[in-house]
């Protein structure tokens, strides 16, 4: 299953990306029309732009979506974190996968988060 998680994490972290570049295309026609007291707007290229934006935001949602429907939880999209609910000695404990590792092999409690990591081992079967 990670390689379909993989697949859709690197869908959404390129969405985000997208977002961010467009985002900052934005900021910067902001600024330089308030440096320069206004100025003509192609409005048409700011509407292409503002509509490939929301299908970014949408494609991102949409993998997102399909990460949490399988039961995994998103942990930090930037470093492509992600964290599998599973019942271990009756204690509920969160195997941890960060993006280019090759396979799930750590874990952390519930409250610890990635600081916590443990290699897992014997304990966890």
């Amino acid at each position: 299953m990670l390689p379909v998680l993989e697949s859709l994490l690197r869908k959404s972290i390129e969405s985000k990306s997208e977002v961010e570049q467009i985002d900052q295309q934005f900021a910067e026609l902001s600024e330089r029309i308030f440096l320069t007291g206004g100025m003509l707007v192609d409005v048409r290229a700011c509407a292409t732009l503002k509509a490939k934006r929301e299908k970014a935001v949408q494609a991102a949602k949409d993998a997102l979506s399909e990460i949490n429907a399988i039961g995994v939880q998103v942990k930090d999209l930037d470093v492509g974190l992600l964290d599998f609910p599973a019942l271990v000695n009756g204690k509920i404990v969160l195997l941890c996968w960060r993006m280019g590792e090759p396979t799930i092999s750590h874990w952390h409690g519930t409250e610890e988060g990635f600081a916590g990591r443990k290699p897992i081992d014997d304990t966890i079967h």
